[in-house]
């Protein structure tokens, strides 16, 4: 099996498959497979495991398969099938030019159950869901088998029929596998593979009423679709012992393998579709893309980038066992891809008016700023100077502290790629007293770019012209949970973890005109602020908004 040659840590999964393969190699190509169900979006977590797959296939020189786990129908929908097709895409991994549905395999996951029932490896069980709770024991005390384990195949083969035929109530009738309730493994304890649903699929409407579990289904889709590796989180490590039963039961040659890798989680992150949905319909964050969430769809509206998960995935490696990450990590492989191919503007957040009496009132000069100084490839660009300007308000003090090296009474700064100016008033607001223009004066001989070597100045500020500025709403995020805990599946009062201070929303920012015409996901960097994308949720032809995908500073390295 020819194996495609990237430049890929050989971490433990990789090894584990290539010895696997050396010694018991298939007869048919390495083929794996991605199969998320269609009740949700996908997020960060979903990212690795697709990664893990994809990146699996690639390397063994196989094929990868995007499968949609549908076979429930009280929860899926179109609208995810389509979001999770796009987010996949838009990740930068090809599912090909064939999807896969495992509704589309109804016909033969039925069958696959007459066989078992014929077997006499499956039988139908009329315990109602709590009494199969109760029988099935607990992990110290084994189960009770089931009054009904022992009817005939015939007898089982007739009711199975009448199940599907739409005969029974809903709930009413289960089919379980008959394997050992004793057994240490509770999944091994005659779980259900079938139960009886009337709701409406959306890909086949009501031609079916009876539907597979989830750990019956997947071992039958992988095997029809010659599946060869069956790569999941290691939760399902439990639930392989079922997968492989049910893989010898039905014969199948060649059987796919499955094998675990670990769960990733992220500090101040929420992956549970659980609490994801609690957060959603609780109205705490706005809907499924809102740009503090970990789901594709939400860090695509913030900015984030392919290019910087996958970076991410790669540095992370394949993990063994569930693993914590510091969400700095996936911050630093951001900045890392942003701060070579983005345009730093300047833009002032929390405006405050400058009026340069000095300088000319009808002249406006446009200045040359390098559109970024970590890639000169990029060229400049011309940026509007003008009499009266804005600085950003936390940029002046009037009682400088020690160290304060920006603009105050009587002292001078370099505007960024203009020229030194000196504060000489300060103009108050009557009604309120609080600061409301800034009457500076500025030297003619230290624009920049003239080679001026006067007198130096400690600090550097942006600003933008006030004639010229655009205004824009600017949103400011930050982890959605307080102390970087990870909620428990157990349940609980978990709200209380999160950040208040999660979203902050400026109203009246002013920019350079260069962003005018930005389209809806383009990214700049803010001189001095961080890296921010146009939001493609809230822009509109009036009024510019952007999201800030990530501060400037950088805390990995520091870990």
């Amino acid at each position: 099996m020819a194996m495609e040659q990237e430049h890929t840590t050989d971490h433990f999964l990789y090894k584990l498959i290539r010895e696997e393969l050396e010694n018991s190699p298939f007869s048919r190509e390495m083929c794996t497979r991605f199969p998320p169900e269609p009740n949700g979006y996908l997020h960060l977590g979903s990212a690795y495991a697709i990664h893990t797959n994809y990146t699996m296939a690639r390397r063994f020189g196989g094929t990868f398969h995007l499968r949609l786990d549908d076979t429930n129908p009280l929860k899926e929908d179109l609208e995810y099938v389509n979001a999770i097709i796009e987010d996949i895409r838009w990740l930068g991994y090809d599912p090909g030019p064939h999807i896969y549905y495992g509704s589309d395999y109804s016909h033969e996951i039925y069958e696959a159950a007459v066989t078992l029932i014929r077997k006499g490896k499956a039988y139908v069980c009329d315990l109602t869901p709590e009494e199969i709770s109760e029988y099935r024991g607990t992990l110290t005390e084994p189960g009770r088998n089931s009054p009904y384990r022992n009817r005939s195949f015939e007898e089982n083969l007739e009711l199975f029929a009448g199940m599907k035929r739409g005969d029974y109530p809903a709930s009413s009738r289960v089919l379980r596998a008959k394997i050992d309730m004793g057994s240490p493994n509770m999944n091994l304890r005659d779980p259900v593979l079938y139960r009886i649903l009337y709701a409406e699929h959306y890909r086949t409407g009501n031609e079916w009423c009876i539907y597979p579990m989830y750990d019956f289904a997947h071992p039958i889709q992988d095997a029809i679709e010659g599946i060869t590796y069956s790569l999941c989180s290691i939760e399902f490590k439990d639930h392989r012992p079922l997968y492989e039963w049910v893989l010898q039961e039905l014969e199948i040659p060649e059987p796919p393998r499955q094998r675990e890798f670990g769960r990733l989680n992220l500090t101040g992150v929420v992956t549970s579709k659980r609490f994801l949905r609690q957060l959603v319909e609780g109205g705490y964050v706005d809907g499924w893309d809102d740009p503090r969430l970990p789901t594709l769809r939400g860090v695509r509206r913030r900015g984030f980038t392919p290019e910087s998960i996958r970076s991410f995935i790669e540095e992370i490696g394949s993990i063994r066992t569930q693993s914590t990450v510091h969400i700095s990590l996936l911050e630093h492989c951001l900045r890392q891809d942003l701060k070579e191919r983005t345009v730093s503007v300047m833009a002032v957040l929390q405006p405050l008016k400058v009026v340069i009496t000095n300088y000319p009132e009808d002249v406006v000069e446009l200045l040359t700023v390098e559109n970024n100084k970590e890639n000169e490839a990029m060229g400049s660009r011309k940026v509007p100077f003008s009499r009266t300007i804005y600085i950003e308000r936390d940029d002046f003090e009037e009682q400088p502290p020690e160290g304060f090296h920006r603009l105050s009474p009587n002292t001078e700064v370099r505007l960024k790629g203009a020229y030194f100016i000196r504060c000489e008033e300060v103009i108050r607001d009557p009604a309120t007293g609080a600061i409301s223009e800034l009457r500076c004066t500025y030297d003619p001989l230290t624009k920049s770019g003239t080679g001026f070597v006067g007198r130096k100045v400690k600090g550097t500020i942006h600003w933008v012209s006030a004639d010229h500025a655009v205004r824009a709403d600017v949103h400011l995020y930050e982890n959605l949970l307080l102390d970087q805990s990870i909620p428990q599946e157990d349940g609980g009062d978990w709200t209380y973890t999160l950040n208040p201070d999660s979203h902050v929303l400026l109203q009246d920012a002013r920019l350079e005109p260069f962003v005018l015409d930005a389209c809806p996901e383009h990214r700049f960097q803010f001189f001095r602020h961080g890296y921010f994308c146009v939001d493609s949720k809230s822009t509109t032809g009036d009024r510019l908004v952007f999201n800030r995908i990530v501060p400037l500073k950088d805390t990995w390295n520091k870990r």
